[in-house]
């Protein structure tokens, strides 16, 4: 049995209808003279579908929150569920299977390789799933097409604008089929016209379904967005959903 098939094998949601994120009670303390309590009782509920911005100053617990989110740091307590695998309860070989097969990742900086098309970059988002080279760009076609870069596949990253770019990065993070998108300060890096050309593929994404998590310290970023999650020193401050015309 190949490593990847022995993966799948091995991982099972605990229940179909779950939501795609649930927190209940997380605490990650980081060790100090005093302890770093970076999420300190969280609990969090996302379904299928939202589009949700966690908001709060540097050193708030986002940042934690996000690597939490992402599988990329495991919580010390409290249940982390995302996509209806219970993470806590994985190995680190199965954690991997997850963010290759259930999360997406944008990050401020763009991540791609230089001197290789927007198509190349998007179709190595496919690498490990198994793919034939053939199939793997042609769902990179049209996932670029999604993202509304059919006219750019074949360009390199340094001749596309920090906007197109960033698309170029988001294709590759959705390419795969995630459950869950995650974006990281997604327009930290641009300017204000190409920032808000990239929130609105956001919502556009989310309108088609995509299930997806801002994390931003840009109240002006927030509130664009429909449901904004602010946390301060590890907790909750509010969650609130807001009617947006």
């Amino acid at each position: 049995m190949s490593m990847q098939t022995e993966t799948a094998a091995t991982l099972s949601p605990t229940a179909v209808n779950d939501p795609v994120v649930l927190l209940e009670d997380v605490r990650r303390v980081y060790p100090g003279q005093p302890p770093v309590r970076a999420l300190d009782g969280v609990s969090l509920e996302i379904n299928a579908g939202e589009l949700v911005g966690v908001v709060g100053p540097s050193g708030s617990g986002k940042t934690t929150m996000l690597n939490v989110l992402g599988t990329l740091d495991r919580a010390d307590a409290g249940l982390v569920q995302i996509d209806g695998y219970d993470v806590s309860s994985l190995s680190d070989r199965q954690l991997s299977a997850i963010r290759a097969r259930r999360v997406g990742f944008v990050f401020q900086q763009f991540f791609l390789a230089p001197g290789v098309s927007a198509l190349d970059n998007v179709a190595d988002g496919l690498l490990y799933s198994g793919l034939s080279r053939h199939r793997r760009r042609a769902r990179a076609r049209q996932t670029l097409t999604r993202v509304g870069l059919a006219d750019r596949m074949h360009h390199k990253p340094n001749e596309l604008s920090g906007g197109q770019r960033q698309r170029v990065a988001v294709a590759r993070a959705l390419v795969g089929k995630p459950s869950l998108l995650l974006a990281d300060e997604p327009t930290g890096a641009l300017d204000s016209t190409s920032g808000a050309a990239v929130l609105k593929l956001l919502h556009e994404l989310r309108d088609g379904g995509t299930t997806i998590v801002v994390i931003t310290h840009d109240h002006n970023v927030a509130a664009e967005l429909p449901r904004q999650v602010h946390i301060l020193d590890g907790k909750i401050e509010s969650d609130e959903r807001v009617s947006q015309i």
